[in-house]
């Protein structure tokens, strides 16, 4: 029997009131850093939107307050100010100081809401060195103030309700920087984001963000709701027809609402909610979406004669090809997996979701047959890509082109078998490519020169990317595969390291291999696994060339030749003011570098290679709708995009080389 001397009850901790959000936040919030601030905004702005789904409040605005706090008000009902009989508090007291508390547990407050089931406000108040609420209800104003959790006074009427607000609810926080250590600065752009979506995905609500240090303020309002969230998503894009898919539908206690259209894109775009949060992870509602989509686009074709008798059902993949969709569904009992309602678990909604998407897209199909023509149209000949793709891949796989036992020829391999400690170069030139394997460390550095410009991936499919060598070449180096074959764990370095010059080109070669991975290999960017190398721009030549200093930005050299200005004048040395800045600073030459191959094996490693010296930039996705959207902007068919966004990017780029 083990020894148990030593552990007794005294040993368990017991935490009362809102102390286990303190002592454990990220159970709550899911981190202390920038998300998990964020987070909070969140749990208020989603209280205000439970009550515009419950058909009570038409505006929720926040506001970025000038001394660093938050204000969310909404135009509901207003918490109720009542004794609660559980708690012997007032119901706002009990709502914002006790975990469990609030609507949303089948009382009747609520038939569908997306908050943390009601736990969100008072966590939102733990975690805030003060807290300020303001219920306007029944014609009066009500005042309550908070520290850490704890109420400062009792619930006051201060007076009358103002006639600008004469109902909602109003909370101010202020979080607490000995709980975000990283940072307590909100991002405006972040916060705009959440409320341009809430603003879509709610039918009637205006969300509305209001800077007070800039000045800044939007607002919005979309009365297409999810259908304009559909042609939001779709700018820049060329779409198959200009109706949009929509229906809603109420099945049960559940409400059923779907958008959707067609593209020339070759990739699929989906967005899956639930009560208004967004379920990255999918789910059951997806689930039921994709099955019934496939099922209609194939029973239309067998039925109109475009698919042959002999001619193989189209696959999920192919009927998804171009698609842009917005899944939203309302539930009164959603059940999550994760705090961050990452996947949809409830089983009936697939069925739900199945049975509205094959009655009204059957409809649309059969009332629209010019749209249904092209849509299937389009499946077709993603179907036969596919099998050309998957053709060009066999014949690939029995060459062994992409069997490991033979790496590419260009491929400098390093002598590491061990992925964690081993790093891939993905170098600009051949050039720049035989410096990089000269200078390396072979122990654990790998070099895979690429000669020219790389497919753009955004405007070809699979086979004619298994058919550009430099592609290959990479895919077979990382060992990863591609599409139905690809699997991160087998991924030989766990650094893949992206190094082109400093210059236009180099930037448009970087851009080019962002948009692959983003495409082919996004769980390889999401593991963290891609970075950018960064090259200096700039070296100081000291007297003697004993040594010299490599800068890597504008910025920076500013910086250092300011500095070593200064300091060589209190040293009483003299400055001649008519000579270049870095004469004055004692250096006797800047070199300007342009491109890898400027610098030999040696400067290479030292500047961009060397681990103890080298600046990386990890590459990570924190909004993956955006960078879809940048992807396409940058890297698609749509001229006018990119001249739109070049115009108004240009005043940030210095001393451009053409």
């Amino acid at each position: 029997m083990a020894d148990q001397k030593g552990y007794s009850a005294d040993q368990i901790q017991v935490l009362e009131g809102l102390e286990p959000v303190r002592k454990r936040p990220g159970m709550y919030i899911g981190s202390t850093g920038v998300e998990g601030l964020h987070h909070m905004v969140w749990e208020i702005v989603d209280n205000g939107i439970d009550e515009a789904l419950a058909g009570y409040a038409t505006h929720v605005m926040v506001t970025m307050m000038a001394d660093g706090g938050v204000t969310v008000f909404d135009d509901g009902r207003g918490i109720p100010t009542d004794i609660h009989p559980k708690t012997g508090k007032s119901t706002v007291e009990t709502v914002l100081t006790v975990l469990h508390a609030g609507g949303k547990f089948g009382g009747g407050g609520y038939k569908v809401s997306g908050g943390l089931h009601g736990v969100g406000s008072s966590v939102v108040n733990a975690l805030s060195t003060r807290l300020i609420v303001n219920i306007y209800r029944n014609g009066k104003t009500y005042h309550q103030e908070y520290a850490k959790g704890l109420p400062d006074s009792d619930l006051k009427v201060t007076g009358k309700s103002p006639t600008t607000r004469p109902h909602g609810t109003e909370i101010t926080f202020y979080p607490d920087s000995t709980i975000f250590t990283e940072t307590t600065t909100f991002n405006y752009d972040t916060i705009l984001d959440r409320l341009r979506h809430s603003a879509y995905l709610t039918k009637g609500i205006r969300t509305t963000l209001i800077d007070e240090k800039t000045g800044k303020k939007h607002s919005f309002y979309f009365e297409g709701g999810i259908q304009s969230y559909v042609k939001h998503l779709n700018v820049g894009k060329e779409p198959v027809d200009d109706d949009v898919f929509y229906v809603d539908k109420q099945v049960k206690d559940n409400q059923v609402e779907v958008a959707l259209q067609y593209t020339d894109s070759f990739t699929e775009t989906i967005k899956q909610f639930a009560n208004n949060m967004v379920n990255p992870g999918g789910g059951s509602h997806l689930t039921g979406f994709r099955t019934a989509l496939t099922r209609v686009i194939n029973d239309y074709a067998r039925k109109n004669g475009l698919l042959k008798e002999k001619e193989d059902n189209l696959s999920g993949e192919d009927t998804r090809e171009g698609l842009t969709a917005v899944i939203l569904v309302k539930l009164p009992d959603p059940q999550f997996e994760g705090q961050t309602k990452d996947k949809l678990g409830n089983p009936e909604v697939r069925g739900y979701v199945e049975s509205v998407m094959n009655e009204y897209f059957s409809y649309y199909l059969e009332e629209h047959p010019a749209v249904a023509k092209k849509i299937v149209g389009k499946a077709l000949l993603a179907a036969r890509a596919r099998k050309a793709a998957r053709a060009a891949r066999e014949n690939i796989i029995r060459k062994g082109v992409l069997d490991g036992a033979s790496m590419p020829g260009k491929l400098a391999d390093c002598n590491s078998k061990d992925p964690t400690n081993s790093e891939i170069y993905l170098v600009e030139g051949d050039s720049a490519g035989g410096s990089a394997k000269t200078g390396r460390d072979s122990k654990t550095q790998a070099i895979l020169p690429l000669r020219g410009k790389v497919l753009n991936v955004e405007r070809a499919r699979l086979d004619k990317m298994l058919a550009n060598n430099e592609i290959l070449s990479l895919i077979k180096a990382l060992g990863v595969g591609i599409e139905d074959s690809f699997n991160v764990d087998a991924l030989r370095y766990h650094r893949i390291i992206i190094m082109t010059d400093a210059d236009v080109d180099g930037s448009h070669i970087a851009t080019l291999l962002m948009t692959f991975f983003f495409r082919y290999m996004r769980e390889v960017v999401d593991r963290g696994h891609v970075y950018l190398a960064k090259p200096p721009l700039f070296e100081l030549v000291k007297p003697g060339r004993k040594s010299s200093i490599f800068i890597y930005d504008e910025n920076e050299l500013d910086d250092v030749l300011n500095k070593t200005i200064d300091a060589r004048k209190k040293e009483g040395i003299k400055v001649d003011e008519e000579s270049e800045r870095y004469r004055q600073a004692g250096f006797v030459e800047q070199k300007r570098y342009k491109g890898l191959g400027e610098m030999d094996a040696e400067q290479l490693f030292e500047t961009t290679m060397n681990p103890a010296k080298r600046v990386l930039v990890q590459i990570n996705i924190e909004d993956a709708e955006k960078a879809d959207a940048i992807f396409n902007k940058l890297m698609g068919t749509e001229v006018e995009l990119r001249k739109n966004f070049i115009q108004a990017n240009a005043k940030f780029v210095k001393d451009l080389d053409i």
